[in-house]
């Protein structure tokens, strides 16, 4: 995530107007932009998938209750 976001922060503008052209740019003109993009999107779902299993998992044994070790 930390890697796909850089490379794709230096191909961004931070302008209302420029924004989207500038997300349209890295996606058709850079070299790879299309898949340095998908995949940090797909990484950032990924992520949150793994969390929300993560808690369900812990919900599902009861982790969450005190046990005496």
């Amino acid at each position: 995530q930390i890697i796909t976001g850089l490379l794709l922060a230096m191909h961004y503008t931070a302008d209302t107007s420029l924004a989207f052209s500038s997300v349209a740019h890295t996606c058709r003109n850079v070299q790879y932009g299309w898949l340095i993009r998908n995949l940090h999107a797909n990484g950032a779902s990924f992520f949150f998938i793994c969390i929300f299993l993560h808690i369900g998992r812990g919900l599902y044994y009861g982790s969450y209750l005190y046990k005496e070790t």
